[in-house]
């Protein structure tokens, strides 16, 4: 496997107020196949970011802008919850949406349903959905 710390460390640095998600970020990016993990570290419109909700005032995110047909931003989006939700879940959930960023958000062979194929890869990687995923918590 490759070597994308530099990559990788650019990846987790807006979980830095968030240790445990953090540490679970990089050890789903560990986990992926090498071509995944090319992918992402060799494509500038990826990205991984906190998300910035403040109640009252709403959420801010900055992603590349848009490029040519099939060029669109590629950021992954994930919630502070994620760092005290159990191992299991957490690592599912990371993994589910760097499916859904590797996929371009759509099919997978011959799945074309984007939430099914994501989970499949997913699974895939070795990042099975929990039999309780806890979804309402994350709300």
């Amino acid at each position: 496997m490759s070597d994308y710390r530099e990559a990788f460390a650019t990846f987790i640095k807006p979980f830095a107020e968030y240790p445990s998600l953090q540490q679970r970020v990089l050890e789903v990016l560990h986990a992926l196949p090498g071509d995944v993990q090319l992918d992402f570290a060799s494509d500038p419109r990826f990205d991984v970011a906190i998300e910035d909700y403040q109640p009252g005032k709403g959420s801010r995110l900055f992603i590349a802008s848009p490029g040519a047909v099939g060029k669109g931003s590629r950021c992954v989006v994930l919630r502070p919850k994620l760092d005290r939700a159990t191992e299991a879940f957490a690592k599912y959930v990371i993994a589910h949406e760097f499916a859904h960023a590797h996929l371009h958000n759509g099919g997978w062979g011959e799945i074309t349903d984007i939430e099914q194929a994501a989970d499949a890869l997913a699974a895939s990687w070795g990042f099975d959905r929990p039999e309780q995923t806890g979804w309402a918590w994350l709300q």
